[in-house]
């Protein structure tokens, strides 16, 4: 089956991080990224394809750290691109530099 992914990533911000990500009903994977980041643009596929297989499980969201940098100083993000999974308001799981989609899946299986 070929899949189109051409699903479009939400992009977080301060304002809306609380309501969108920690009060979510389901898991929540949030993309740290930067427009500058080489290693994020590659991962973005990735994620997009991720979060359209597994809508119905999980929603994934994006936050650029250039704009919105005190979320990324509250959960410690030291590098780009970070994945990080939060399950009931609070982070479940971390993947920095995540490069196989596989390797990803398969960290987010318990929650997949």
């Amino acid at each position: 089956m070929i899949r189109n992914h051409t699903m479009h990533l939400d992009d977080v911000t301060t304002d809306s991080f609380d309501t969108t990500v920690l009060g979510a009903d389901k898991p929540v994977l949030v993309d740290f990224w930067a427009p500058w980041c080489g290693p994020c643009k590659q991962l973005s596929p990735v994620v997009t394809a991720i979060a359209d297989e597994h809508q119905d499980k999980i929603s994934v969201v994006k936050v650029d750290i250039d704009a919105n940098p005190d979320i990324a100083v509250r959960y410690q993000v030291l590098s780009i691109p970070t994945l990080m999974l939060f399950s009931g308001g609070e982070p479940v799981a971390t993947l920095t530099a995540p490069r196989k989609r596989a390797d990803i899946v398969k960290a987010l299986s318990t929650w997949l």
